[in-house]
């Protein structure tokens, strides 16, 4: 019988997976998430025109010449307004984020400048404008400048709380039950029999499934025993992808395949035209899929950024990617 190639395996995998609904989150937790609707801003940035250095402001037209003597009327530091108008002749002391006064539209740095008593001597003539952010500058009011689909690292999460959004709705994550199989496997930490080893494949696909937007729930070693094994799988209703390891090869200890079949799962394929890798399983029943990786820590994780990794980023609503290649082989290779 031929195996079933790599990429018709994707296929089925994908087919008829949709993205998953919102949820709303405060925005301090939601680093790593996708965002699930577009985000406007909610007020212009900035939302009056700044000074973007320490100086003075003044009337471009009062400095054209210099140097210029102006007369000192306030003082604009970052949060705290001159309220009064500038006018021909004046000047007001001004720091970085300071509000433009009225009547003014150029900032003098302070290194062009001399203080003398109520007065500022302007040394050097400024371009018109010169330090000044206008009011809008960066974005203004009700511009999309976050899309949906996107995932949220620390920039976007920093421009989304300067557009004033304290809470946003993202992609629900996709849950994810897993266990490996095998009566050989002790959890890390623990004290290895004579005829056992390490478990890793679920601390490294935990760490997996959380790193691609996935919650993953960690059911830990399951004996090779098929009750306990179909126990198992029932712990998965609820979730929308359950993966396991191991037990899914042709010996007398592996009891996966036929534990799916008793626990109602529909086997759509097991094994495909791929080295390491080829003991993939895959099935369904209802929303929850099912996908049986490989016992060996390096065919399963090959797998699960070849299979896994798409099925998760199709949950979130995010683009497909293109896959990573494979190589085809052009001579047989003995094992």
């Amino acid at each position: 019988m031929s195996l079933l190639p790599v990429e018709d395996a994707r296929a089925r995998i994908l087919a008829g997976a949709k993205p998953l609904g919102p949820e709303t989150l405060k925005l301090d937790r939601a680093l790593g998430r996708v965002l699930a609707r577009d985000l406007k801003a909610l007020r212009d940035q900035p939302p009056f025109a700044a000074s973007a250095m320490d100086g003075y402001a003044v009337r471009a037209a009062d400095v054209a010449a210099t140097p210029a003597r102006l007369k000192v009327i306030g003082m604009a530091p970052a949060g705290h307004a001159f309220n009064g108008t500038v006018r021909a002749g004046e000047a007001v002391r001004i720091f970085t984020g300071g509000p433009m006064p009225r009547g003014t539209d150029t900032v003098v740095i302070q290194e062009n400048t001399e203080a003398d008593g109520d007065c500022v001597i302007v040394n050097k003539a400024p371009v018109p404008g010169h330090s000044v952010r206008g009011r809008g500058l960066d974005y203004r009011r009700g511009e999309t400048l976050v899309t949906a689909g996107t995932r949220l690292d620390p920039s976007a999460i920093g421009l989304i709380a300067a557009m004033n959004h304290a809470e946003i709705a993202v992609r629900r994550a996709p849950r994810v039950t897993l266990f490996t199989t095998g009566d050989e496997l002790v959890a890390v930490g623990g004290k290895p029999g004579p005829d056992q080893i390490v478990s890793s494949n679920s601390i490294a696909l935990s760490a997996f499934i959380r790193h691609f937007g996935g919650a993953p729930r960690d059911l830990g070693i399951v004996p090779d025993r098929l009750a306990a094994t179909i126990r198992a799988i029932g712990k998965a209703g609820d979730s929308n992808i359950l993966v396991t390891t191991g037990g899914a090869s042709v010996g007398d200890h592996d009891f996966v395949r036929e534990a799916l079949i008793a626990a109602g799962i529909r086997i759509d394929f097991w094994k495909i035209a791929m080295r390491p890798g080829k003991p993939l399983m895959f099935g369904r029943k209802g929303k929850l899929r099912v996908i049986g990786l490989p016992g060996n820590p390096v065919s399963a994780l090959i797998c699960a950024r070849l299979f896994l990794k798409p099925l998760l980023d199709a949950l979130l609503g995010l683009p497909p990617e293109a896959p990573p290649p494979l190589a085809r082989l052009a001579a047989s290779m003995p094992a």
